[in-house]
């Protein structure tokens, strides 16, 4: 049948080279069904409610914080090693319109344990919102997607491989979710060390929730307990973090009266 070739866009290159690492990686996924009834109707208690990603995003770094092996990478310089960061850096696929073309780009936030989850939610709002070309990581991506393989090839196997560089170019975990289309994926791809996803979340809090890991790095039970801690921290540090939100939104209302 004939047809017609279409040339390889940038964003199409960055998706295939990020395929042609994570292929490579022995990766295998543990799920769990969760209860999020109390961070659900802490969320719910609020009039400006933070996304799901936010939420998910700053308990998984808790997580991190608390839990070593999500922190740790499998690299192999100057000889195969794990390394273990200090902190996490996460890694989110957004999807942006690139010249006509739904694209999927990464952006990263250092040090999201740290960080109130109304700055999580400014940020990443920000990026979904800004100008392809005005966000570094984005712009930094494509520019390198536009070199010969033979260049772009060598540099990624040098960032994921030099253990100081790798979160600086592509963080320590990912998270990449389609739940708000309807759909879950159950085979995500990267070449970090976890990517975790979850699907529909039902009125009653039930939704479940993968990390795919990198079994050279961590093994699964450890991955099933982390998963339960997962749930413990949704439930409590992030719902708790939820409900000082709404408290904080009251208390200064109540300022700006008095101060009339």
């Amino acid at each position: 049948m004939r047809g017609r070739a279409l040339k390889l866009s940038a964003p199409r290159r960055l998706v295939n080279d990020l395929m042609r690492f994570s292929i490579a990686v022995p990766r295998v996924t543990v799920q769990r069904q969760m209860n999020l009834g109390p961070l659900l109707r802490a969320r719910m208690s609020q009039s400006a409610k933070p996304s799901w990603t936010v939420l998910f995003l700053k308990g998984y770094a808790l997580l991190s914080q608390e839990t070593p092996d999500l922190r740790r990478a499998y690299v192999k310089l100057p000889w195969p090693q794990l390394y273990e960061y200090p902190v996490s850096v996460a890694s989110i696929a957004h999807e942006r319109d690139y010249n006509g073309e739904q694209a999927v780009l990464l952006s990263r936030i250092k040090d999201p344990e740290h960080r109130s989850i109304p700055e999580l939610d400014a940020s990443i709002r920000d990026v979904r919102s800004r100008p392809v070309f005005e966000v570094k990581e984005f712009r930094r991506a494509l520019k390198i997607a536009r070199l010969p393989g033979l260049i772009r090839w060598p540099m990624m196997w040098l960032g994921l491989n030099i253990g100081r560089q790798r979160p600086n170019y592509f963080g320590t975990f990912q998270l990449s979710v389609y739940s708000g289309l309807g759909a879950e994926s159950l085979n995500p791809l990267t070449p970090l060390t976890t990517i975790f996803n979850y699907g529909l979340i039902g009125e009653d809090g039930s939704v479940t929730v993968r990390i795919h890991y990198d079994h050279r790095v961590m093994d699964g039970a450890n991955v099933a307990r982390a998963l339960e801690r997962f749930e413990a921290i949704l439930n409590g540090a992030v719902a708790d973090e939820v409900k000082q939100l709404a408290q904080g939104g009251v208390v200064k209302v109540l300022r700006e009266d008095r101060s009339q």
